[in-house]
């Protein structure tokens, strides 16, 4: 496939290709005939020195339709690169002709036109004879950027390079002159397709299956590991750091048990290893107790999937995903187990200082509630443990603190005690 200096190196070849058939124009024009490839609005024509000139000019690039959809998506629903379709490109050149004396410019664009003709195609031979740098040839007008790799690809590009006239009528050539704010001279268009650029990117392809099997199970239940929900100890889906957490599903039990953890901050998922489970209906790990040194354990929405090799199988099998919010959680007195919150207030404001875990990131967004008061967290530059925000000030007594990491707060309810009762962990006294 071509590389992205593909589109460049077609000038290339085609301005070679016209510059050396119109070594038999000379005759007839009565002087050099020069060729280039630039707008038409950079040529100047008030050098009486210069003599009649060949532009060849791209003024459209479209996407070929044929090949549009002829390879897999780039990338998988989990955005991860599968396959490297090519950019399939078709390109749109005006062939000018410039000339100081009567009939010039007609023969030349006659000659152009017919040297065109007579090469439908270009080979892949005269492909890398045009784009061939010699080093030791100051007169070579290839740039040295075709020499890596060797002409950009073009030539051993699957499909052949097709040249092809096209229709550009009065007013689509009118359009285009303006466009360039130039003035017009004779001129054709042509199209030349197609060019396959393609990325050089690393991508994922999957291994062939060995196997194929069916079963059938007289059961409205899935046959193979699922998820149903995520519980922490409290039984709802709120989990804090170094609590177990149960994983509610289907055919759970096996070996080789992995939990993976997602979460959009993290490139790769955390792996925790559980190893063999014995019941079909659910499996246990537990959440580390403080974040690893190097590693990120945000508060917020977590994706949570199970891999295990299900009884009486041999193959590991990755259940479906569920979510699991994890609750950032304020420091607390080794004593009194209540929030360490510094709360300061005057007339105008109450401000609230609480360090917290896990570290907030400073792409995720933050907030303190001290009862109905709340306040924003700034931004920030790094990872933080301790956050404060301002908010309205409110009566003096006793108050519950909240703390918002990504829109999930902290657990403030004791679903254990009938009637439910806020945490202690989370009561503060308002100054």
């Amino acid at each position: 496939m071509s590389t992205a200096l593909a589109i460049g190196a077609v000038s290339a070849v085609l301005r070679n290709v016209l510059d050396n058939g119109l070594i038999d124009a000379v005759p007839a024009v009565g002087s050099p005939v020069k060729v280039s490839a630039k707008a038409p609005d950079l040529i100047k024509l008030d050098n009486p020195t210069d003599g009649p000139q060949l532009n060849l000019f791209l003024y459209r690039v479209s996407e070929n339709p044929g090949w549009r959809n002829v390879d897999l998506p780039s990338r998988d629903g989990s955005g991860h690169r599968i396959a490297n379709p090519p950019l399939a490109l078709d390109l749109h050149y005006l062939l000018t002709a410039y000339g100081k004396e009567d009939l010039q410019a007609e023969m030349l664009l006659g000659y152009g036109m017919h040297l065109l003709h007579e090469r439908p195609f270009l080979d892949r031979a005269a492909i890398r004879s045009a784009l061939l740098f010699d080093p030791l040839n100051p007169s070579t007008t290839v740039p040295p950027a075709f020499q890596s790799p060797a002409h950009a690809g073009l030539a051993d590009q699957l499909e052949t390079l097709k040249i092809s006239w096209e229709l550009l009528d009065l007013e689509g050539m009118s359009k285009l002159w303006s466009a360039t704010q130039s003035h017009y001279r004779p001129s054709a268009a042509f199209q030349v397709s197609v060019v396959l650029i393609e990325p050089s990117r690393p991508a994922s392809t999957p291994l062939p299956v060995l196997t194929r099997g069916l079963r059938v199970e007289p059961s409205t239940l899935p046959p193979y590991p699922a998820l149903e929900s995520v519980s922490a100890p409290d039984g709802t889906r709120v989990a804090q750091l170094g609590e177990t957490v149960t994983l509610n599903g289907y055919h759970m039990n096996g070996t080789n048990l992995k939990v993976l953890m997602h979460h959009r901050l993290l490139p790769v998922p955390h792996i925790i290893v559980v190893g063999s489970n014995a019941d079909a209906g659910k499996a246990t790990f537990t959440l580390p107790s403080v974040e690893p040194q190097g590693q990120m354990w945000p508060a917020g929405v977590w994706s949570v999937s199970a891999e295990l090799i299900p009884e009486g199988q041999s193959e590991p099998r990755t259940t479906n995903v569920t979510a699991m919010m994890l609750a950032p959680t304020a420091e607390l007195d080794a004593n009194t187990q209540k929030p360490t919150a510094v709360l300061t207030k005057d007339p105008q404001r109450l401000h609230v200082v609480t360090n917290l875990a896990p570290r907030v990131q400073p792409e995720q967004s933050a907030s303190i509630a001290v009862n109905s008061a709340q306040g924003t967290v700034g931004p920030r530059t790094s990872a933080v443990t301790q956050i404060e925000a301002d908010m309205a000030p409110i009566p003096t007594g006793p108050g519950v603190l909240r703390l918002r990491v990504d829109g999930v707060e902290s657990r403030l309810i004791d679903h254990t005690k009938t009637p439910p009762v806020y945490r202690p962990q989370c009561q503060v006294a308002v100054p």
